[in-house]
Protein backbone atom coordinates (compact mmCIF):
# COMPACT_ATOMS: atom_id res chain seq x y z
CA UNK A 1 0.00 0.00 0.00
CA UNK A 2 1.75 3.43 -0.99
CA UNK A 3 1.61 6.04 1.42
CA UNK A 4 -0.62 8.09 -0.68
CA UNK A 5 -3.49 5.47 0.25
CA UNK A 6 -2.40 5.07 3.64
CA UNK A 7 -3.23 8.21 4.44
CA UNK A 8 -6.37 8.23 2.98
CA UNK A 9 -7.12 5.03 4.84
CA UNK A 10 -6.26 6.73 8.44
CA UNK A 11 -8.20 9.20 7.68
CA UNK A 12 -11.16 7.22 6.84
CA UNK A 13 -10.68 5.58 10.62
CA UNK A 14 -10.01 8.83 12.26
CA UNK A 15 -12.87 11.17 10.86
CA UNK A 16 -15.48 9.30 12.30
CA UNK A 17 -14.10 9.52 15.79
CA UNK A 18 -13.82 13.39 15.64
CA UNK A 19 -17.33 13.66 14.02
CA UNK A 20 -18.35 11.93 17.03
CA UNK A 21 -16.47 14.10 19.86
CA UNK A 22 -17.31 16.90 18.03
CA UNK A 23 -20.79 16.16 18.46
CA UNK A 24 -20.36 15.07 22.00
CA UNK A 25 -18.35 18.43 23.39
CA UNK A 26 -21.92 20.34 20.95
CA UNK A 27 -24.19 18.12 23.17
CA UNK A 28 -22.24 18.90 26.55
CA UNK A 29 -22.19 22.49 25.77
CA UNK A 30 -26.16 22.66 24.91
CA UNK A 31 -26.46 20.81 28.42
CA UNK A 32 -24.21 23.49 30.28
CA UNK A 33 -26.16 26.13 28.97
CA UNK A 34 -28.83 28.03 31.94
CA UNK A 35 -32.00 26.49 31.65
CA UNK A 36 -34.96 29.39 30.94
CA UNK A 37 -36.62 30.42 33.92
CA UNK A 38 -39.38 28.02 35.35
CA UNK A 39 -43.33 29.11 35.13
CA UNK A 40 -43.35 30.34 38.51
CA UNK A 41 -46.56 29.42 40.47
CA UNK A 42 -49.72 31.82 40.53
CA UNK A 43 -52.08 31.98 43.80
CA UNK A 44 -54.52 34.21 43.24
CA UNK A 45 -57.25 34.72 45.87
CA UNK A 46 -60.06 36.12 45.16
CA UNK A 47 -61.82 38.53 47.90
CA UNK A 48 -65.41 38.87 46.87
CA UNK A 49 -68.02 41.42 48.24
CA UNK A 50 -70.96 40.21 50.03
CA UNK A 51 -72.11 43.22 51.69
CA UNK A 52 -75.53 44.23 51.60
CA UNK A 53 -75.19 46.58 48.63
CA UNK A 54 -74.42 43.48 46.77
CA UNK A 55 -78.42 43.19 46.79
CA UNK A 56 -78.48 46.13 44.55
CA UNK A 57 -80.10 46.05 40.59
CA UNK A 58 -77.37 45.99 37.99
CA UNK A 59 -78.80 45.68 34.19
CA UNK A 60 -80.35 42.02 34.13
CA UNK A 61 -80.46 41.11 37.92
CA UNK A 62 -79.01 41.91 41.22
CA UNK A 63 -74.85 42.59 41.76
CA UNK A 64 -74.65 39.34 43.93
CA UNK A 65 -76.14 37.05 41.01
CA UNK A 66 -74.63 38.62 38.30
CA UNK A 67 -71.20 38.55 39.99
CA UNK A 68 -71.61 34.87 40.97
CA UNK A 69 -73.05 33.30 37.82
CA UNK A 70 -70.03 35.28 35.83
CA UNK A 71 -66.62 34.34 38.36
CA UNK A 72 -68.47 30.77 38.41
CA UNK A 73 -68.20 30.77 34.67
CA UNK A 74 -64.94 32.17 34.66
CA UNK A 75 -63.75 29.73 37.01
CA UNK A 76 -64.75 27.22 34.39
CA UNK A 77 -62.28 28.84 31.73
CA UNK A 78 -59.00 28.94 33.85
CA UNK A 79 -59.33 24.84 35.18
CA UNK A 80 -56.64 23.18 34.66
CA UNK A 81 -53.81 26.33 34.08
CA UNK A 82 -50.95 24.50 35.01
CA UNK A 83 -49.14 26.45 38.22
CA UNK A 84 -52.02 28.00 39.44
CA UNK A 85 -53.63 27.62 42.61
CA UNK A 86 -56.65 30.25 43.91
CA UNK A 87 -58.78 30.64 46.92
CA UNK A 88 -61.74 32.36 48.12
CA UNK A 89 -61.79 35.16 50.69
CA UNK A 90 -65.96 37.11 51.30
CA UNK A 91 -66.62 39.55 53.47
CA UNK A 92 -69.91 41.21 54.56
CA UNK A 93 -71.77 37.73 54.32
CA UNK A 94 -72.10 36.47 58.13
CA UNK A 95 -73.44 39.72 60.36
CA UNK A 96 -76.08 41.76 59.19
CA UNK A 97 -76.29 45.68 59.44
CA UNK A 98 -78.25 45.67 62.42
CA UNK A 99 -77.98 46.38 65.46
CA UNK A 100 -74.53 47.28 64.52
CA UNK A 101 -71.98 46.54 61.61
CA UNK A 102 -69.77 43.94 61.88
CA UNK A 103 -66.27 45.47 60.64
CA UNK A 104 -64.85 41.78 61.05
CA UNK A 105 -67.02 40.17 58.91
CA UNK A 106 -64.41 38.79 56.91
CA UNK A 107 -63.65 34.90 56.24
CA UNK A 108 -61.34 32.62 54.23
CA UNK A 109 -64.27 30.35 52.77
CA UNK A 110 -61.83 28.28 50.52
CA UNK A 111 -57.71 28.08 51.49
CA UNK A 112 -55.82 27.65 48.41
CA UNK A 113 -55.56 24.57 46.35
CA UNK A 114 -55.02 23.04 42.96
CA UNK A 115 -58.05 21.41 42.56
CA UNK A 116 -60.88 23.32 44.66
CA UNK A 117 -62.95 24.97 41.74
CA UNK A 118 -65.73 23.16 42.58
CA UNK A 119 -64.88 23.97 46.46
CA UNK A 120 -65.05 27.71 45.68
CA UNK A 121 -68.41 27.22 43.13
CA UNK A 122 -70.47 25.57 45.59
CA UNK A 123 -69.40 27.77 48.22
CA UNK A 124 -70.04 31.60 45.71
CA UNK A 125 -73.86 29.66 45.17
CA UNK A 126 -74.61 29.71 48.94
CA UNK A 127 -73.24 33.37 49.91
CA UNK A 128 -75.54 36.12 50.75
CA UNK A 129 -75.34 39.59 51.43
CA UNK A 130 -76.14 40.50 54.62
CA UNK A 131 -73.64 43.23 56.38
CA UNK A 132 -70.99 45.76 56.05
CA UNK A 133 -67.95 46.45 53.66
CA UNK A 134 -64.19 45.95 55.73
CA UNK A 135 -62.39 46.38 52.60
CA UNK A 136 -59.15 47.20 54.92
CA UNK A 137 -59.47 44.47 57.29
CA UNK A 138 -60.30 41.89 54.79
CA UNK A 139 -56.81 42.64 52.75
CA UNK A 140 -55.04 42.47 55.84
CA UNK A 141 -56.35 39.51 57.22
CA UNK A 142 -54.72 38.12 53.27
CA UNK A 143 -51.48 37.90 54.17
CA UNK A 144 -51.82 34.87 56.36
CA UNK A 145 -53.85 33.60 53.43
CA UNK A 146 -50.91 32.51 51.49
CA UNK A 147 -48.65 30.24 52.66
CA UNK A 148 -45.50 30.91 53.42
CA UNK A 149 -42.42 30.05 51.10
CA UNK A 150 -39.19 31.41 50.47
CA UNK A 151 -39.40 30.93 47.09
CA UNK A 152 -38.79 32.97 44.50
CA UNK A 153 -41.17 31.34 41.82
CA UNK A 154 -43.87 32.19 43.95
CA UNK A 155 -46.12 35.12 43.04
CA UNK A 156 -49.03 35.85 45.24
CA UNK A 157 -52.16 37.91 43.39
CA UNK A 158 -55.42 39.45 44.98
CA UNK A 159 -58.57 40.03 42.91
CA UNK A 160 -60.88 42.21 44.39
CA UNK A 161 -64.69 42.13 43.43
CA UNK A 162 -66.52 44.78 45.05
CA UNK A 163 -69.40 47.32 44.08
CA UNK A 164 -68.00 49.94 46.83
CA UNK A 165 -65.73 51.43 48.96
CA UNK A 166 -64.42 50.86 52.80
CA UNK A 167 -66.91 51.30 55.33
CA UNK A 168 -65.11 50.65 58.34
CA UNK A 169 -62.68 53.42 59.01
CA UNK A 170 -59.78 51.46 57.82
CA UNK A 171 -57.44 52.42 55.16
CA UNK A 172 -56.99 50.17 51.66
CA UNK A 173 -54.39 52.33 50.17
CA UNK A 174 -52.36 51.70 53.53
CA UNK A 175 -52.59 48.23 54.08
CA UNK A 176 -52.56 47.37 50.27
CA UNK A 177 -49.10 49.44 50.38
CA UNK A 178 -47.74 47.47 53.44
CA UNK A 179 -48.21 43.72 51.70
CA UNK A 180 -46.09 45.23 48.74
CA UNK A 181 -43.01 46.31 50.37
CA UNK A 182 -43.41 43.25 52.89
CA UNK A 183 -43.29 41.09 49.55
CA UNK A 184 -46.31 39.37 50.51
CA UNK A 185 -48.22 39.78 47.63
CA UNK A 186 -48.22 41.40 44.16
CA UNK A 187 -49.63 44.61 43.17
CA UNK A 188 -53.92 43.80 43.77
CA UNK A 189 -56.09 43.98 41.16
CA UNK A 190 -59.99 45.71 41.29
CA UNK A 191 -62.58 45.17 40.12
CA UNK A 192 -65.47 47.92 40.36
CA UNK A 193 -69.33 46.47 39.87
CA UNK A 194 -71.15 49.44 38.92
CA UNK A 195 -69.32 51.70 41.13
CA UNK A 196 -70.86 55.15 41.87
CA UNK A 197 -68.43 57.61 39.70
CA UNK A 198 -67.49 59.36 42.52
CA UNK A 199 -65.95 56.11 44.28
CA UNK A 200 -63.44 55.04 41.43
CA UNK A 201 -60.96 57.53 42.49
CA UNK A 202 -60.54 55.64 45.82
CA UNK A 203 -59.23 52.56 44.60
CA UNK A 204 -56.17 54.00 42.42
CA UNK A 205 -54.23 53.91 45.62
CA UNK A 206 -55.45 50.47 46.36
CA UNK A 207 -54.17 48.69 43.16
CA UNK A 208 -54.88 48.38 39.12
CA UNK A 209 -58.49 49.18 38.87
CA UNK A 210 -60.77 48.25 36.37
CA UNK A 211 -64.23 49.88 36.25
CA UNK A 212 -67.14 47.44 34.99
CA UNK A 213 -69.76 49.72 34.35
CA UNK A 214 -72.00 46.61 32.55
CA UNK A 215 -71.76 42.92 32.48
CA UNK A 216 -70.31 42.29 29.31
CA UNK A 217 -67.20 44.67 30.77
CA UNK A 218 -67.29 42.63 33.46
CA UNK A 219 -66.26 39.44 31.56
CA UNK A 220 -63.99 41.04 29.51
CA UNK A 221 -62.44 42.55 32.27
CA UNK A 222 -61.91 39.23 34.24
CA UNK A 223 -59.95 37.93 31.29
CA UNK A 224 -57.78 40.88 31.12
CA UNK A 225 -57.18 40.65 34.82
CA UNK A 226 -56.63 36.46 34.57
CA UNK A 227 -54.44 36.76 31.69
CA UNK A 228 -51.82 39.47 33.31
CA UNK A 229 -52.19 37.27 36.54
CA UNK A 230 -50.93 33.92 34.78
CA UNK A 231 -48.70 35.39 31.57
CA UNK A 232 -45.52 37.27 31.22
CA UNK A 233 -44.86 39.99 28.79
CA UNK A 234 -42.08 40.41 26.46
CA UNK A 235 -39.34 43.61 26.94
CA UNK A 236 -36.42 44.82 25.00
CA UNK A 237 -33.99 47.21 26.76
CA UNK A 238 -32.56 49.50 24.62
CA UNK A 239 -28.59 51.37 26.27
CA UNK A 240 -28.59 53.77 23.95
CA UNK A 241 -25.30 55.64 22.66
CA UNK A 242 -25.04 59.19 22.72
CA UNK A 243 -26.42 58.93 18.65
CA UNK A 244 -29.46 57.76 20.61
CA UNK A 245 -29.01 54.13 19.07
CA UNK A 246 -29.02 51.02 21.11
CA UNK A 247 -25.86 49.91 20.69
CA UNK A 248 -24.66 49.40 24.10
CA UNK A 249 -24.68 45.61 25.72
CA UNK A 250 -22.68 43.29 27.61
CA UNK A 251 -24.28 44.47 30.88
CA UNK A 252 -26.29 42.96 33.79
CA UNK A 253 -29.42 44.33 34.81
CA UNK A 254 -31.23 44.14 38.10
CA UNK A 255 -34.91 44.68 38.22
CA UNK A 256 -36.32 45.82 41.34
CA UNK A 257 -39.99 45.45 42.28
CA UNK A 258 -39.97 49.30 43.01
CA UNK A 259 -43.07 49.12 46.12
CA UNK A 260 -40.89 46.23 48.21
CA UNK A 261 -37.72 46.72 46.57
CA UNK A 262 -37.25 43.04 46.16
CA UNK A 263 -35.31 41.61 42.95
CA UNK A 264 -37.38 40.01 40.71
CA UNK A 265 -35.45 39.30 37.66
CA UNK A 266 -31.79 40.12 36.43
CA UNK A 267 -30.74 39.33 33.01
CA UNK A 268 -27.29 39.84 31.12
CA UNK A 269 -27.90 42.42 28.36
CA UNK A 270 -27.26 40.89 25.29
CA UNK A 271 -27.54 41.73 21.36
CA UNK A 272 -28.83 39.21 19.38
CA UNK A 273 -28.26 37.41 16.13
CA UNK A 274 -30.29 40.36 14.33
CA UNK A 275 -28.55 42.84 15.67
CA UNK A 276 -31.07 44.41 18.15
CA UNK A 277 -31.29 43.91 21.89
CA UNK A 278 -32.48 40.34 22.54
CA UNK A 279 -35.96 39.82 24.42
CA UNK A 280 -36.54 39.38 28.04
CA UNK A 281 -39.30 38.06 29.82
CA UNK A 282 -40.82 40.19 32.70
CA UNK A 283 -44.06 40.02 34.97
CA UNK A 284 -46.75 42.84 33.94
CA UNK A 285 -47.34 42.91 37.36
CA UNK A 286 -46.55 45.88 40.00
CA UNK A 287 -43.80 48.91 39.26
CA UNK A 288 -40.17 48.43 38.27
CA UNK A 289 -37.35 50.06 39.13
CA UNK A 290 -34.42 48.93 36.79
CA UNK A 291 -30.42 48.96 37.57
CA UNK A 292 -27.75 49.02 34.49
CA UNK A 293 -24.71 47.60 36.06
CA UNK A 294 -22.54 49.98 34.45
CA UNK A 295 -19.66 52.41 35.86
CA UNK A 296 -21.48 54.51 37.21
CA UNK A 297 -24.74 52.88 36.98
CA UNK A 298 -27.93 53.84 35.45
CA UNK A 299 -31.20 53.73 36.66
CA UNK A 300 -34.47 54.25 35.40
CA UNK A 301 -37.89 54.38 37.78
CA UNK A 302 -41.41 54.15 37.71
CA UNK A 303 -41.66 51.55 34.77
CA UNK A 304 -44.82 49.92 34.33
CA UNK A 305 -45.35 47.41 31.46
CA UNK A 306 -48.40 46.69 28.97
CA UNK A 307 -49.02 43.41 29.30
CA UNK A 308 -49.73 41.08 25.97
CA UNK A 309 -47.61 43.54 24.18
CA UNK A 310 -43.68 43.58 23.60
CA UNK A 311 -42.33 46.85 25.64
CA UNK A 312 -39.44 48.50 24.93
CA UNK A 313 -37.09 50.34 27.69
CA UNK A 314 -35.00 52.79 26.53
CA UNK A 315 -32.07 54.45 28.82
CA UNK A 316 -29.35 56.83 27.67
CA UNK A 317 -25.87 54.22 28.30
CA UNK A 318 -23.06 55.65 26.29
CA UNK A 319 -20.12 53.94 27.24
CA UNK A 320 -16.01 53.85 26.53
CA UNK A 321 -13.04 52.39 27.80
CA UNK A 322 -9.99 53.22 30.07
CA UNK A 323 -7.32 51.00 29.27
CA UNK A 324 -4.45 50.97 32.00
CA UNK A 325 -1.09 50.03 31.09
CA UNK A 326 1.90 49.22 32.69
CA UNK A 327 5.44 46.94 32.00
CA UNK A 328 6.31 44.60 34.50
CA UNK A 329 4.77 41.96 36.95
CA UNK A 330 3.73 44.83 39.46
CA UNK A 331 -0.28 45.30 38.66
CA UNK A 332 -1.32 48.41 40.98
CA UNK A 333 -4.78 49.12 41.57
CA UNK A 334 -6.53 52.47 40.81
CA UNK A 335 -9.04 54.31 42.14
CA UNK A 336 -11.89 55.91 39.95
CA UNK A 337 -14.10 57.99 40.80
CA UNK A 338 -17.01 60.69 38.80
CA UNK A 339 -14.66 64.02 38.17
CA UNK A 340 -15.08 66.24 41.26
CA UNK A 341 -16.41 63.29 43.76
CA UNK A 342 -15.26 61.73 46.26
CA UNK A 343 -17.10 58.37 45.87
CA UNK A 344 -15.18 55.20 44.72
CA UNK A 345 -16.87 54.31 41.38
CA UNK A 346 -14.23 51.27 40.75
CA UNK A 347 -11.28 50.10 41.68
CA UNK A 348 -9.13 49.03 38.18
CA UNK A 349 -6.02 46.83 37.82
CA UNK A 350 -3.66 48.01 35.99
CA UNK A 351 -2.87 45.56 32.53
CA UNK A 352 -6.84 45.74 32.04
CA UNK A 353 -9.56 47.41 30.37
CA UNK A 354 -12.85 48.63 31.72
CA UNK A 355 -15.97 50.07 30.21
CA UNK A 356 -17.42 53.50 31.92
CA UNK A 357 -20.23 55.85 30.92
CA UNK A 358 -18.74 58.73 28.77
CA UNK A 359 -17.65 61.76 30.89
CA UNK A 360 -14.68 62.90 33.12
CA UNK A 361 -13.14 61.13 35.54
CA UNK A 362 -10.36 61.21 38.40
CA UNK A 363 -8.05 58.66 38.99
CA UNK A 364 -6.02 58.22 42.10
CA UNK A 365 -3.65 54.94 41.28
CA UNK A 366 -2.35 53.04 44.48
CA UNK A 367 1.56 53.21 43.79
CA UNK A 368 4.32 55.08 45.85
CA UNK A 369 4.08 57.87 45.39
CA UNK A 370 0.39 57.72 44.51
CA UNK A 371 -0.33 59.51 41.07
CA UNK A 372 -3.22 61.58 40.38
CA UNK A 373 -4.70 62.28 36.71
CA UNK A 374 -7.80 64.62 36.59
CA UNK A 375 -10.47 65.10 34.02
CA UNK A 376 -9.84 62.02 32.33
CA UNK A 377 -11.93 62.01 29.67
CA UNK A 378 -14.05 58.95 28.34
CA UNK A 379 -15.52 59.57 24.74
CA UNK A 380 -18.37 57.49 23.04
CA UNK A 381 -16.83 53.67 21.61
CA UNK A 382 -13.12 55.28 22.17
CA UNK A 383 -10.53 54.09 24.00
CA UNK A 384 -8.18 55.96 26.81
CA UNK A 385 -5.12 54.62 27.58
CA UNK A 386 -2.93 55.09 30.84
CA UNK A 387 0.09 54.15 31.33
CA UNK A 388 2.54 54.72 33.68
CA UNK A 389 6.27 53.39 34.11
CA UNK A 390 7.34 50.22 35.89
CA UNK A 391 8.26 50.84 39.13
CA UNK A 392 12.04 49.88 40.32
CA UNK A 393 12.52 48.65 44.08
CA UNK A 394 14.78 49.98 46.54
CA UNK A 395 16.51 47.42 49.26
CA UNK A 396 16.70 49.51 52.61
CA UNK A 397 19.02 47.64 54.91
CA UNK A 398 19.12 49.37 58.57
CA UNK A 399 22.27 48.94 61.33
CA UNK A 400 19.06 48.10 63.91
CA UNK A 401 15.37 48.67 64.32
CA UNK A 402 14.10 52.40 64.14
CA UNK A 403 11.65 54.60 63.00
CA UNK A 404 12.15 56.30 59.37
CA UNK A 405 10.11 58.35 56.83
CA UNK A 406 10.32 58.38 53.17
CA UNK A 407 10.04 61.38 51.10
CA UNK A 408 10.17 61.66 47.34
CA UNK A 409 12.01 65.56 46.10
CA UNK A 410 10.00 67.89 44.03
CA UNK A 411 11.12 71.44 43.17
CA UNK A 412 13.11 71.40 46.10
CA UNK A 413 10.32 70.14 48.62
CA UNK A 414 10.16 67.14 50.74
CA UNK A 415 6.77 65.23 49.84
CA UNK A 416 5.80 62.65 51.95
CA UNK A 417 5.74 59.16 50.87
CA UNK A 418 5.50 56.28 53.58
CA UNK A 419 6.91 55.73 57.13
CA UNK A 420 9.33 52.50 57.27
CA UNK A 421 8.27 49.53 59.36
CA UNK A 422 10.37 50.67 62.41
CA UNK A 423 10.43 46.83 63.75
CA UNK A 424 12.65 45.66 60.59
CA UNK A 425 15.75 46.12 59.74
CA UNK A 426 15.68 45.47 55.95
CA UNK A 427 12.74 46.38 53.89
CA UNK A 428 11.58 46.42 50.34
CA UNK A 429 9.32 48.84 48.59
CA UNK A 430 8.14 49.58 45.28
CA UNK A 431 8.29 53.34 44.65
CA UNK A 432 7.90 55.38 41.26
CA UNK A 433 11.22 56.82 39.24
CA UNK A 434 12.09 59.75 41.03
CA UNK A 435 14.65 61.21 43.21
CA UNK A 436 13.68 60.36 47.12
CA UNK A 437 15.52 60.74 50.20
CA UNK A 438 15.00 58.77 53.89
CA UNK A 439 15.40 60.16 57.35
CA UNK A 440 15.86 57.32 59.49
CA UNK A 441 16.97 57.08 63.19
CA UNK A 442 18.79 53.78 65.15
CA UNK A 443 16.06 52.96 67.80
CA UNK A 444 18.25 53.37 70.68
CA UNK A 445 19.82 56.39 69.72
CA UNK A 446 17.43 59.00 72.03
CA UNK A 447 19.00 62.12 70.47
CA UNK A 448 17.77 63.54 67.17
CA UNK A 449 21.49 64.32 66.19
CA UNK A 450 21.94 60.83 64.95
CA UNK A 451 19.46 61.13 62.09
CA UNK A 452 21.03 59.23 59.16
CA UNK A 453 19.98 61.06 55.99
CA UNK A 454 20.19 59.62 52.39
CA UNK A 455 19.39 60.86 49.06
CA UNK A 456 18.97 57.84 45.97
CA UNK A 457 17.59 57.33 42.99
CA UNK A 458 14.70 54.35 41.40
CA UNK A 459 14.90 53.98 37.96
CA UNK A 460 12.05 51.36 35.98
CA UNK A 461 12.95 47.89 36.61
CA UNK A 462 15.71 48.56 38.74
CA UNK A 463 16.26 47.14 42.43
CA UNK A 464 18.16 50.28 43.90
CA UNK A 465 20.48 48.55 47.55
CA UNK A 466 20.22 51.44 50.07
CA UNK A 467 22.43 51.01 53.48
CA UNK A 468 22.21 53.32 56.01
CA UNK A 469 25.21 52.88 58.01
Amino acid sequence: MGQKQKTLFNLKLILPIIVLVLFLFSCLSLSAQPKPNIKPLTRIEFVFDASFSMFGQWQSGMKIDIAKRMLIEFLDSIKGVDNLEIALRCYGHQHSLRPERDCKDTKLEVPFGKDNFLAIKNKLKNIYPKGTTPIAYSLEQCAADFPTTSSKTVRNIIILITDGIEECDGDPCAVSLALQKKGIILKPFIIGIGLDQSFINSFGCVGKFYDASNESTFKTILNVVISQALNNTTVQVNLNDLAGRPSETDVDMTFYDQTSGIIRYNYMHTINNKGVPDTIILDPIGTYRMVVHTIPKVEKKDITLIAGKHNIIAVDAPQGYINMKVEGKNNPQCIVRKMDEMNTLHIQLFNTQEKYIVGKYDLEILTLPRIKLEKVDVGQSKTTTIEIPQAGTVNITKPSEGPGSLYVLENNKMVFVCNLNANIMQESILLQPGKYRIEYRPKNAKESVYTIERDFKIESGIITPLRLY
